[in-house]
């Protein structure tokens, strides 16, 4: 395998693009470390299925409990290309933006953000607060991308899932580690 990516999924809504990230990076050959909040799991079910943990689980490299903080993915030692959190929570990225390192998840983050490594977050949620936004500001100026999921309307997408693929594949395209998968502006 050419790289190693974590990717986190929180509780927020917008399961999806967990799921579709974790299948890109697969078709990709690239070694995933999955991270599940107890709200992910709830979610994916919710909005992608009964099978959905099952999907997730299955195009991921290893599965880590989000309860261990001891994981190898904790440690700045570890190499990773970096860390994709889709979707980030506003809960998951007010403790990354506090540097709060209370489950795997938030502490992973911390990791890549400590390391220099490249962590996008795909934050869900609307309309924002002014926590929200600050909270994005902090997080932004530590080192993070903070990759909200808009649609590019200029590419005419057909479905939702030609949406979330979309999003999903710019955030793997964020971490440089393989041949863009976006569609781009012509």
């Amino acid at each position: 395998m050419s790289a190693r990516v974590v990717l986190g999924i929180a509780g927020a809504s917008g399961a999806a693009l967990g799921l579709s990230a974790a299948r890109q990076l697969a078709e990709l050959n690239i070694h995933v470390d999955l991270v599940l909040s107890k709200a992910a799991e709830r979610t994916l079910i919710t909005e992608c299925g009964a099978d959905a943990i099952e999907k997730v689980r299955e195009y991921a490299t290893r599965v880590h409990q989000i309860e261990d903080i001891g994981a190898s993915i904790a440690s700045g030692s570890v190499p990773v290309a970096g860390m994709i959190v889709a979707p980030c929570s506003m809960r998951s990225l007010a403790a990354i933006a506090a540097g709060i390192d209370d489950n795997l998840l938030t502490r992973t983050a911390s990791v890549q953000l400590k390391e220099r490594r490249k962590l996008v977050l795909i934050t869900r949620e609307a309309p924002l607060t002014l926590a929200h936004l600050r909270n994005m500001t902090w997080a932004t100026e530590m080192g993070a991308i903070i990759l909200p999921p808009v649609p590019a309307f200029y590419l005419a997408p057909r479905s939702v899932d030609e949406i979330i693929d979309q999003i999903a594949a710019r955030a793997i395209d964020l971490l440089k580690i393989a041949i863009p998968r976006a569609k781009r502006w012509n």
